[in-house]
């Protein structure tokens, strides 16, 4: 697989499709790579998951032709850059709320191997890449997505400088703190959140750059938000769906048997 491959597809108009996983198992990431899906988006954020396994995945999941998209725990360049160097090809970085976190992550995905003052240089536009060095580093970092999550109000409220940063692919909303931010806790359908969450689409597809909405739910509000303009498809992640799937299925078997009782105990499934 080509590590410009996703990169390609979305910006030829076409969606892209993935989930969210926490699996580790070699058998698993074959079983998942087996639906069809574009990529798997590998949160580190909240799953405890080190450099090494981590690389196993992103590698793993590369040879098998899904795009390895990392979440990192927080928006650090350093962080960034450890996660590209272990074999992710997008990385995803959570709670971002001003420009000068873009800049950043945008020399440590874009700009590898550049650091220290001449990358800082660079970046506030003080010097430029000759000829050949712009080659290079286009070439060293071809395919390297970088997505932003938007998930607070601050980072609505200044959605338009955002998105003008140079070096930008794509945005994740994280519906959970977004709406936690806004004072909703997981009320995804009223009305206030979900004018934000068209906001954030229309803003982003307006600059032609890329969207998904990160939800463990029903698979309707991904059509629904697809028809909106999201065309990254990010739905759900491997515990919720297996957690989904099996209680249905018991649920089918119990009753055709006879049986009362059994409904799935409820409990917090958010990443």
């Amino acid at each position: 697989m080509n590590r410009d491959h996703l990169l390609n597809k979305l910006n030829a108009g076409a969606n892209v499709y993935g989930t969210c996983v926490t699996a580790t198992s070699p058998s698993w990431q074959q079983a998942a790579a087996g639906t069809g899906i574009d990529f798997v988006f590998i949160d580190t954020e909240h799953i405890p998951l080190d450099r090494a396994g981590l690389s196993k995945l992103c590698q793993h999941y590369t040879a098998l032709g899904v795009t390895p998209i990392v979440r990192i725990p927080k928006p650090d360049p350093f962080l960034a850059c450890q996660a590209i160097d272990g074999g992710a090809i997008g990385v995803v970085a959570p709670y971002l709320e001003n420009p000068a976190q873009f800049r950043e992550l945008t020399g440590a995905i874009k700009y590898r191997p550049l650091k220290g003052e001449k990358l800082e240089a660079l970046l506030a536009g003080k010097e430029a890449l000759s000829e050949e060095m712009d080659l290079y580093v286009r070439n060293y970092n071809k395919g390297n997505l970088f997505i932003a999550n938007i998930e607070s109000v601050p980072a609505l409220e200044d959605l338009d400088n955002l998105l003008s940063e140079p070096g930008l692919d794509g945005v994740f909303i994280g519906p959970h703190d977004l709406s936690v931010s806004m004072g909703l806790p997981e009320k995804y359908d009223h009305p206030e959140f979900e004018e934000a969450v068209r906001t954030i689409i229309r803003k982003t597809r307006e600059r032609n750059l890329h969207i998904g909405v990160h939800f463990s739910l029903e698979p309707e509000r991904q059509v629904k938000w697809a028809k909106e303009g999201a065309n990254i498809i990010v739905h759900s992640f491997d515990i919720a769906l297996f957690r989904q799937r099996l209680a249905t299925d018991l649920k089918l078997i119990r009753t055709a048997l006879g049986e009362a009782g059994g409904e799935a105990k409820e409990g917090q499934l958010i990443v």
